[in-house]
């Protein structure tokens, strides 16, 4: 037997850089306090549904459809998403 998915519209950001500015979306600063630097200062420990997780600069963090986040990395983001704008 086989399925296929639904296509499901998601938000995303792409972690470009350490810094927070105006271009981050509203989701992102909402979720602050779910999101601190790691130690080594490479990327972003987000709490998800999983537990803690890591996003390297470089990286996608997904907003799932019931505002859950999680961390991809970009090949599986190429793979499994197209872009809407």
């Amino acid at each position: 037997m086989r399925a296929q998915k639904k296509p499901v519209v998601i938000e995303y950001w792409k972690v470009t850089d350490l810094d927070i500015d105006d271009k981050v979306p509203a989701w992102i600063c909402n979720a602050m306090a779910d999101r601190v630097m790691n130690e080594s200062r490479d990327g972003w420990n987000i709490n998800t549904l999983e537990g803690k997780m890591h996003a390297n600069i470089g990286d996608y963090i997904i907003q799932g459809v019931h505002g859950e986040l999680y961390p991809c990395k970009p090949d599986i983001f190429k793979q499994t998403y197209d872009l809407l704008d």
